[in-house]
């Protein structure tokens, strides 16, 4: 059994029956929407992710429309790579504000890596993705370019133009060099106007499930 799926059996023990259940997006937690079918457990899910949410309802898993929930018992995600002091950088899916959201709601918010994720510190190998209101752009360049930042807009792939996220705004894709503050950067992040989220989760995550070859070792928040 390779990492990914050793990590989503491993998460199975900290799903209980009857719960609210969040998950993210990705292939682990696809492994893992397979092992809560193949163990029957009766669960509701909420996600922000439309491949999730498409492959749980194909696996019969009953799933919530978020807007209606307001307490999550545990909630798994992946993300880009998380260090010791359980901060976490998701820079790819440009669902982060979604996320963030669940994160929030959850007792639990653990995520599922393998161990080329976990570092000591973070190291921004990745940009830290702003979800930004479109009229904001001009400003909200100017006042991360202030704070050290270099932004990019995200561009589609598939259409000519920025990528849109699934609340209509903009992704703004800000490179910072390592050995910043972690938590001193959110804050100033969080305060420019115009900004609706980061994808840096400094408060929100309480465990983190790290796959090796050999082993899947448990990492929490200190109390």
């Amino acid at each position: 059994m390779d990492k990914k799926k050793n990590c989503a059996k491993e998460a199975l023990a900290y799903i209980n029956n009857y719960s609210i259940v969040g998950l993210g997006g990705g292939s682990t937690i696809s492994y893992l929407i397979d092992f809560i079918k193949e163990k029957e457990l009766q669960v509701k899910v909420v996600t922000p992710s439309f491949k999730t949410k498409m492959l749980c309802l194909q696996n019969g898993l009953d799933v919530l429309h978020t807007s209606f929930v307001d307490h999550v018992d545990v909630a798994f995600d992946g993300c880009d790579e998380v260090d010791e002091q359980l901060f976490a950088l998701k820079s790819g899916g440009g669902i982060h504000t979604k996320e963030k959201l669940i994160a929030s709601m959850a007792d639990d918010y653990i995520l599922l890596v393998d161990d080329t994720k976990f570092v000591k510190a973070l190291t921004f190998g990745q940009p830290v993705v702003l979800e930004i209101l479109e009229e904001s752009l001009a400003y909200v360049t100017k006042a991360v370019t202030k704070l050290g930042g270099e932004p990019v807009t995200r561009q589609s792939t598939a259409k000519d133009g920025a990528t849109i996220s699934d609340n209509g705004n903009l992704l703004l894709d800000v490179h910072f060099q390592a050995g910043k503050d972690i938590e001193k950067l959110q804050g100033s992040l969080k305060r420019i106007c115009g900004v609706v989220d980061t994808s840096l989760f400094t408060k929100e995550v309480t465990k983190v499930l790290v796959a090796s070859d050999d082993e899947v070792k448990v990492f929490e928040k200190n109390k």
